[in-house]
């Protein structure tokens, strides 16, 4: 009969195996460190996309007005100075405010449009102009004038 002698090994061998306090001390104080930064950088990265969604409809509700009132003006409904109200897009409102006015250079007018909108209690403006032609037949191009014309 043949007998296999086994190993015994003390606590200072080669052949220990698990962690020691010092290891698990180390590793729970890196831990310690990394998931309060990695949840504050996810709380960042959703605020940012939060204001990106918001920005992009307010520019949707800024385009939308525009378009509506420059129809408005080529159906020769005039449009006041000033104009307001309030446009939804998805589950949030938006006030806006419409300012028409000459433009300085060319017998051309400037509408502009301003959409407010607050995120996490921080208030928010988006604008949005255009130019246009009172006395085109046509919106989105220039009137013929007689004079100077061949």
């Amino acid at each position: 009969m043949k007998f296999f002698p086994t190993r015994q090994t003390d606590a200072a061998g080669p052949d220990r195996r698990g962690f020691t306090l010092a290891e698990v001390l180390a590793a729970l104080l890196l831990m310690g460190i990394i998931v309060p930064v990695a949840l504050q950088g996810m709380s960042v990265v959703s605020r940012a996309a939060v204001l990106a969604q918001r920005k992009a409809a307010a520019m949707r509700v800024a385009e939308r007005v525009l378009n509506e009132h420059v129809v408005l003006v080529s159906q020769g409904q005039a449009t006041q100075g000033a104009a307001n109200g309030v446009d939804t897009d998805g589950d949030a409102s938006y006030p806006w405010t419409l300012q028409s006015e000459a433009w300085a250079e060319d017998a051309m007018t400037q509408m502009t449009v301003h959409v407010t909108f607050t995120v996490r209690g921080a208030n928010y403006e988006m604008s949005a102009s255009t130019l246009f032609d009172p006395g085109a037949s046509t919106p989105g191009t220039a009137s013929r004038s007689s004079a100077g014309t061949p």
